[in-house]
């Protein structure tokens, strides 16, 4: 047994250095300000697992009760503030929104074309919406998980890096991420409520056979019950911690030394796409600065191609119109999972009908022994 591999170690070694190497990538991660630190450095982690031929297996029921718990997350950030402010305004943010979803899926559309990535994985790893959601929607929808993740965390990166560049040179704010308290105190309604949506929502989403039903079920029942302050959601900083780390660690143990080496391949063109898509939205955030007014950081930032939570934490240290920016960002978000599967249906149609997407790499086997 090579002593570089992890296929022949005991299960509790390998669990072992699972969870040693998220606990060093994930303060390595947030030492580098890196948005979605605890979400990165679980995938960063599992994917070195992987390169090592770990055999760990998240539980299926884990994954699937963790995605409800994702569902919540973006159901409560529909605020009664951000809807409202979509109603009053929404010819603007149906254009600026549909302006962003264009550029992204001709960004998609021409990685699909120059066979970096298959077609409905070009699309769901260009899609400008939460990284986590359209990860999983595109795993449901037919994309390569482990590929669309490279695409959408890079992009979650990238744009919070810039963002905060910007924010940084518009502002004397240093768009620092407040101190997390991981333990506050729950109210025991609100928290049970929140486990039932999460948790019932989740297994009815996968009884149903809703694609992504895990996820859409408890964002699109809670949206409601959230924003009307029926339920008030509920995730302590632990709670979402847990679920960030098995939803990385579902992601990134389906990677393999083959995908690693071809998406590194691709890194350059994947990057070239990324940095193209947040010129294009700089672009329309100066037309919008131009035309309606809005101040020129506000507009940057409601444009910025996803990321919303970093966004969210830039905008909240800054001297902005922070139901705007949330509001664009939040309506996107909708839009994206609303048509997504249209869109990524289209485009492979579009890419196909002259020849063949290339092959996508297949996950592992369920049959493969794993600990």
């Amino acid at each position: 047994m090579s002593p570089l591999t992890l296929r022949e170690r005991p299960p509790a070694l390998q669990w072992g250095a699972l969870l040693s190497a998220s606990l060093i990538c994930v303060v390595a991660f947030e030492l580098m300000r890196l948005p979605a630190a605890l979400l990165l450095g679980a995938i960063g982690a599992a994917i070195l697992v992987s390169w090592f031929e770990g055999r760990v297996r998240i539980p299926p029921w884990a994954f699937v009760v963790a995605q409800g718990f994702v569902g919540c997350l973006v159901a409560r950030s529909i605020t009664p503030d951000i809807l409202l402010t979509i109603l009053q305004k929404w010819p603007m943010f149906l254009t600026l929104i549909g302006a962003v979803i264009f550029f992204a899926t001709a960004l998609g559309f021409a990685l699909a074309r120059w066979k970096v990535l298959p077609g409905t994985t070009a699309v769901w790893g260009s899609s400008p919406g939460a990284a986590t959601a359209m990860v999983l929607m595109a795993d449901a929808f037919g994309g390569d998980m482990r590929l669309v993740a490279v695409m959408q965390y890079l992009r979650v990166a990238c744009v919070g890096l810039v963002a905060s560049i910007v924010a940084r040179a518009w502002s004397a704010s240093g768009g620092a991420a407040p101190a997390i308290d991981w333990f506050p105190p729950l109210a025991a309604g609100p928290f049970l409520g929140t486990l039932a949506l999460a948790i019932g929502g989740a297994v009815i989403g996968v009884k149903s056979r809703i694609p992504a039903g895990a996820l859409l079920v408890p964002l699109f029942v809670g949206a409601p019950l959230s924003a009307s302050h029926i339920l008030p959601i509920t995730l302590p900083p632990w709670l979402l911690a847990i679920c960030y780390a098995l939803v990385g660690w579902s992601i990134g143990l389906r990677f393999t030394r083959e995908i690693v080496l071809y998406a590194a391949k691709q890194l350059p063109r994947i990057l070239a796409s990324i940095f193209t898509l947040i010129a294009m939205c700089g672009g329309l955030a100066f037309a919008l600065h131009e035309a309606a007014g809005t101040d020129a950081l506000t507009a940057y930032l409601a444009t910025s191609p996803g990321g919303a939570d970093a966004v969210a934490i830039i905008a909240a240290s800054s001297p902005v119109d922070i139901p705007f920016v949330m509001a664009m960002q939040v309506g996107r978000l909708l839009l994206v999972i609303l048509i997504g599967p249209s869109l990524a249906r289209m485009i492979a149609r579009w890419t196909t009908a002259t020849e063949p997407a290339p092959q996508t790499f297949r996950p592992p086997s369920e049959s493969e022994p794993r600990c």
